[in-house]
């Protein structure tokens, strides 16, 4: 799988002399076209805004990552999340790299959506993206190290990684003869969509089950909420200047992202703040102090 999306990035950002100079002669001419921004101050906005969302989005990983190390346990956290959750933010990665490095592909944009319009990936979704790979392996990382219990990555999360990827090695093949690389990366988008929609489930019902948050950072949740408000805003502003709505759907997958996560963020507040709110115990559990009281109420064992 490695060395196949490592022939991919090759052909998009590797070509012969002679390909490249009509390529980039043809990129020239169309930057030329390419849209600007019609208002400094909402160019400004907009900056600000997605690098609110990239701090937002970034440090929101850090709470877990904190929490696991004090506790020196991952109990609480569901395996599942974060399996599916690599898997989101590599092919999330794979999409915003591509479309903002390789003129290849944002030629291939300017056809299919018209050259007045500007690319719908801006630096910070490259930065949070590559972050966001980092900061989940991390993650995968302390799964392995500290104490996890009994609990186990589920078959159906890893038939799910496995589909996924091998169906993005498919398109790989037949998006290769034609050079289709936008339908590609919008393929891999479109996962990134699938795999924010199913990767919030496997927490949310352990929380239920469990009738607790207890080992589930509630900091990483308040920060994805303010990320994913910031995210949407920020294509908004871009909206805005250009009077036109087409990268709502020409980056869908990033308004999905934005919608979804808030939907998850105010469900997991819901069960963290309404429907099993910290005991004592429980708080001294994510302060890193010891506690006698289990995590799991021991009555449930023998059921």
């Amino acid at each position: 799988m490695i060395f196949l999306f490592l022939a991919f990035f090759q052909r998009l950002f590797i070509k012969s002399p002679s390909t490249s100079q009509t390529k980039l002669g043809e990129i020239e001419k169309r930057s030329i076209k390419m849209a600007s921004w019609n208002s400094i101050p909402l160019e400004i906005s907009y900056e600000i805004v997605g690098w609110i969302a990239f701090a937002s989005w970034s440090i929101s990983f850090y709470p877990q990552l904190i929490l696991n190390f004090r506790r020196k346990s991952v109990v609480g956290l569901n395996f599942d999340f974060v399996m599916l959750n690599l898997t989101k933010h590599s092919s999330y990665m794979i999409y915003n790299v591509c479309l903002y490095f390789s003129p290849v592909i944002q030629k291939q944009y300017f056809d299919t959506y018209g050259d007045k319009e500007m690319i719908p990936v801006a630096a910070n979704d490259v930065a949070f993206s590559i972050h966001a790979v980092v900061m989940t392996a991390l993650t995968l990382f302390q799964i392995f190290i500290y104490e996890r219990g009994p609990q186990k990555v589920s078959r159906l999360a890893i038939g799910i990684v496995v589909v996924v990827w091998a169906f993005a090695a498919i398109c790989f093949f037949i998006a290769l003869p034609t050079h289709s690389w936008l339908w590609l990366i919008s393929i891999f988008n479109s996962i990134q969509v699938f795999m924010t929609c199913v990767k919030y489930i496997p927490q949310a019902k352990m929380n239920f089950t469990r009738k607790s948050t207890v080992g589930w950072s509630i900091g990483n949740i308040l920060l994805d909420f303010t990320g994913g408000l910031a995210n949407y805003l920020q294509m908004v502003i871009q909206s805005i200047d250009q009077n036109s709505w087409k990268n709502f759907y020409g980056n869908i997958g990033k308004t999905l992202l934005s919608l979804i996560s808030i939907f998850f963020d105010i469900l997991f507040m819901f069960q963290h703040y309404v429907l099993y709110p910290e005991k004592k115990a429980s708080k001294s559990l994510e302060t890193g102090e010891e506690s006698n009281e289990p995590l799991i109420d021991s009555s449930h064992e023998h059921v």
